[in-house]
């Protein structure tokens, strides 16, 4: 019988935090002072940035919730957390202002009464990962690329995971043998180039365990590249250490994919994380997902995009949430992503813009899910729309050319689709339109100020 376990009981390897800690600097002390300013408990600012302690002081009971937010109405987070398990690092606690599900950073990390609504829709496992896994471990679906899972671990347990079957339940990370197992399949199977090691979250690992896991997947030859997803920016920076970067710098080409929804959680220190990971030559793009009540707003998400960018990071996905157990809460109909795009295309530079997909389920893969901008089409035009509501006429190559009757185009309404798709007519353009409107006032500032004026 196949044997999808991913992990024999072997608990993960993290490092134990020094003896003695550096001293604060006087700028690091502000920030967390300013960090921990709305909250009803002081940290241990002396092991703050030692990412060992923030793991080892997880956020993982309700007491020790009520021990940071002493108001908590604690209503269902008992049976949620029972059932899906949390885990919250001090740091990313810290940047809760409100302990309540209307704020975004508490509803992504504690359990809620919600997430015990169970329709028939939710799996355990959506994607269909353990059908697809060639090894425990390994999840190989598309030709060209697989999955490394190679942790169980995460310094947060999201609510919205797609891989609660696993993640939380016990803290391990994969052993000798089933990564030797891993990399002879891909050893046997070249066509496989792109290796994206997950998890849990690769980097709550040991920087001495995760450089073993990279080194046995670079020393295939036929992989070029390895991609890691994390969390660690987002929920953990103090993780991003030089020892870290200058480790992953051997391995190159390295990617990393981290994972922000929401403009809050891109504080100081977490764009100080994915600049040195940039600053090591290290590509960095973002997977958010698509969450009810946190970012299915345009302008949440726009503004989201915009920091990611300054941030240095490549907004990658919009993920649709996947249909896991737990999630109902968060998901939004599929227009809401489409009219979150519509939104976004004409604002926000073409680098900003992810691409919405859903993660189908049965194990389809990752389907793009765009509005629609081609209108008609015929041998010799495609009508196209832009993000203006403007629709344009463009010829195809060929020999066969419509006549054009040398209409002067002006939003004439006689025109309409077939007109643009037999090329009688090049476009309709809609009523105030921004941009034209910028146009004609520049041509009017312009000929205020020409010296004939």
């Amino acid at each position: 019988m196949k044997d999808n376990r991913l992990f024999n009981e072997t608990d993960a390897s993290t490092d134990e935090p020094p003896p003695a800690f550096a001293a604060e600097t006087a700028e690091s002390s502000a920030l967390q002072t300013s960090l921990f300013s709305s909250m009803p408990v002081q940290a241990d600012f002396s092991r703050w940035n030692n990412w060992t302690w923030q793991m080892q002081n997880r956020i993982r009971s309700i007491a020790r919730l009520r021990d940071y937010f002493p108001g908590l109405d604690s209503t269902g987070i008992h049976e949620a957390g029972a059932k899906f398990p949390f885990a919250i690092t001090p740091y990313y606690a810290s940047l809760i202002r409100r302990a309540e599900r209307t704020d975004p950073v508490f509803a992504m990390s504690v359990p809620q009464m919600a997430e015990l609504f169970d329709p028939a829709c939710l799996k355990d496992d959506p994607l269909e990962e353990d059908e697809d896994m060639a090894v425990p471990g390994l999840v190989h679906r598309y030709q060209d690329r697989a999955l490394l899972i190679s942790t169980t671990s995460c310094a947060m347990y999201c609510r919205h995971c797609t891989r609660k079957r696993v993640a939380g339940r016990r803290d391990t990370c994969i052993t000798r043998t089933r990564l030797e197992r891993a990399v002879k399949y891909l050893s046997m199977h070249p066509e496989i180039h792109d290796v994206i090691i997950s998890g849990g979250d690769p980097l709550t690992m040991s920087t001495e365990m995760l450089e073993t896991v990279i080194a046995a997947v670079r020393s295939v030859k036929s992989v070029d590249i390895i991609r890691i997803g994390t969390r660690t920016p987002v929920v953990l920076p103090m993780r991003i250490t030089d020892d870290l970067v200058n480790m992953l710098k051997k391995y190159h080409p390295i990617f990393i994919n981290t994972h922000f929804n929401h403009p809050v959680e891109l504080t100081p220190q977490a764009i100080e994380a994915c600049g040195k990971l940039a600053d090591a030559g290290i590509p960095l793009g973002n997977q958010s997902v698509l969450l009810k009540g946190i970012n299915d707003d345009p302008h949440v998400m726009e503004e989201l995009l915009r920091g990611l960018l300054k941030a240095r990071v490549k907004p990658y996905y919009l993920f649709q949430c996947d249909l896991v157990r737990g999630v109902e809460h968060f998901r939004t109909p599929i227009s809401k992503g489409i009219e979150i795009m519509e939104y976004l295309r004409g604002r926000v530079s073409g680098l900003g813009i992810p691409l919405y997909v859903v993660d189908a389920p049965h194990g389809g893969g990752k389907i793009p899910v765009l509005p629609n901008y081609i209108v008609s089409t015929s041998p010799t035009h495609t009508v196209l729309r832009n993000f203006e509501g403007q629709m344009v006429s463009y010829p195809e190559p060929g020999p066969h050319k419509a006549p054009h009757t040398g209409k002067t185009d002006r939003g004439d309404s006689a025109a309409g689709i077939w007109e643009l798709s037999s090329g009688q007519h090049t476009k309709i353009q809609p009523q105030n339109c921004a941009r034209l409107n910028r146009r004609e006032t520049r041509k009017q500032t312009a000929a205020m100020l020409s010296p004939e004026a």
